[in-house]
């Protein structure tokens, strides 16, 4: 993927975004021993004034308590970004922008509201996972797709997350995460990397018709070679005595006079 114009030289330099939000998690993490201020309030409370906030700083908060969580959800969270960067550099930002800001509106518009706050970035990690193996299979782009089933086969599991098995964990979050993921690779498929074209395919596009070289040459052909009326050749059989058919005794030859 080097070759391509959209792709970074050097898979290095995608980490570094990725990398600063991770920073930042971890930062607050830190930040929640130090303050009384409950953090948690800055979750999304689904269907009130107050938790609209959290629209924009939910995936900040985590479990100050739960270092497990946050330390899942940072490595998640920092290779799929990096993965991001570098095979869609161009959209990378707009896709991790909206895949902010619309799973948490969804979250908060459709979740149930039970009191609960919904935290942590696991939402935004959803999104980039559906992204990511939604993009590939849409642009049919052979780089693209491997990129779609590496996904697949590290976070494949992801996949049951959507789903609510496991107690005090945001379902709702993640599955509005990796449909706002597919969608945005829907919406966004004309842009960024491209399989490249075929020569045809840009002449057909073009309303060119290709030309037919096959009939072409049949053509230059006949109007090369001279056409010659055909040689008829008779072959003449000499007289042959005629034997009936019930006459069993051998005749001799006649020799015509």
């Amino acid at each position: 993927m080097k070759n391509h114009p959209h792709f970074d030289s050097t898979f290095w330099p995608s980490l570094i975004p990725g990398g600063l939000i991770v920073l930042l998690l971890w930062i607050i993490q830190w930040a929640q021993h130090l303050f009384v201020f409950p953090f948690y309030t800055l979750g999304v409370m689904p269907k009130t004034v107050h938790g609209l906030i959290g629209i924009l700083t939910m995936p900040l908060i985590h479990d100050k308590l739960d270092y497990h969580h946050l330390l899942n959800n940072s490595v998640a969270f920092a290779l799929l970004m990096s993965l991001l960067v570098y095979s869609y550099r161009s959209i990378s930002f707009k896709v991790l922008f909206l895949s902010w800001l619309i799973g948490g509106a969804l979250v908060w518009a459709f979740a149930s509201n039970n009191g609960a706050y919904h935290i942590g970035i696991s939402g935004v990690i959803y999104s980039l996972f559906g992204f990511l193996f939604a993009s590939g299979l849409l642009r049919r782009y052979f780089p693209l797709q491997a990129l779609s089933m590496l996904v697949v086969f590290i976070y494949g599991s992801m996949i049951w997350g959507i789903f609510p098995l496991v107690k005090h964990v945001s379902w709702e979050g993640h599955l509005a995460g990796i449909l706002t993921g597919v969608v945005l690779a829907f919406v966004f498929r004309k842009q960024g990397p491209q399989r490249p074209k075929y020569q045809y395919e840009i002449e057909r596009e073009m309303g060119i018709e290709p030309p037919d070289f096959e009939a072409e040459l049949a053509k230059a052909n006949e109007a090369e070679t001279p056409r010659v009326p055909p040689i008829i050749v008779y072959h003449y059989r000499p007289n042959v005595p005629i034997i009936p058919l019930d006459d069993t005794t051998p005749s001799t030859p006649q020799t015509p006079e």
